[in-house]
């Protein structure tokens, strides 16, 4: 495998609300290259055109070739070189079951761990930085029912919870979850938060929104759940 393997799992926000945000000139930044080759993956939001026609528009800025990875109304017969010729692939947010079983059916599950092994830089919003853990909190299966996902791709160890300060219902279950054992210990990040890892290894946060952090949750061991306690990492605020 590559040394220096990137994955960025950003909690809430990106190119939908927050076009031409820093973190995406950091992404950018991160494959080393002068014009990188840039994959999206609409897969948990199911391939809709208006949040394509955004990300095109957000990474292309001269700065950028843009690609888009459709699965509902697949255009490549063989999707190796899709996703294999690529400097930094990014997968967009929605329902993170829905995209565990799509990707697997059509083998992208594998791909990704092509991609991955070969150093091509990782990162998603959301459902997609969700996908890059063992596991996590999801709504998948309900817009107000949050539980945990287990199985996802797991390059990343540990469980992972998007819109920590974004979504009341998040911080108090994740933390339940995690104290209880159905959840691992993980990590946990506010919206406009990337958690940097370097070869499974937490490096850095950083975030293109003021005030905004990373959190590190771990059991306790404590109360009737066995409880859990976070730890507050400060994001450095990227301009």
């Amino acid at each position: 495998m590559t040394a220096n393997r990137h994955i960025v799992a950003i909690g809430g926000g990106s190119f939908r609300t927050h076009p031409g945000n820093a973190l995406e000139s950091h992404l950018v930044a991160l494959t080393g290259k002068d014009r990188p080759r840039v994959l999206f993956l609409p897969t948990a939001g199911g391939d809709q055109e208006a949040t394509i026609e955004l990300f095109e528009r957000s990474f292309l800025a001269g700065r950028c070739t843009p690609r888009v990875l459709r699965l509902f109304a697949r255009e490549h017969e063989d999707l190796a070189p899709v996703v294999l010729e690529q400097d930094l692939i990014f997968v967009g947010g929605g329902n993170t079951a829905n995209q565990r079983a799509v990707w697997r059916v059509h083998g992208v599950d594998h791909l990704l761990a092509q991609a991955w092994a070969q150093g091509i830089v990782l990162a998603g919003v959301s459902a997609g930085a969700l996908c890059w853990f063992e596991e996590g909190v999801t709504d998948s299966f309900h817009p107000t029912l949050l539980q945990p996902l287990h199985g996802l791709l797991g390059f990343l160890p540990g469980s992972f919870c998007p819109h920590y300060d974004s979504e009341a219902n998040r911080r108090p279950l994740y933390q339940k979850l995690v104290g209880s054992g159905r959840l691992s210990a993980g990590f946990a990040a506010d919206d406009g938060v990337g958690l940097v890892f370097r070869d499974r290894v937490f490096m850095e946060a950083v975030s293109f929104l003021p005030g905004a952090s990373a959190w590190r949750v771990e059991p306790s061991g404590q109360g009737p759940d066995g409880g859990a306690f976070e730890t507050r990492i400060p994001a450095r605020l990227l301009s």
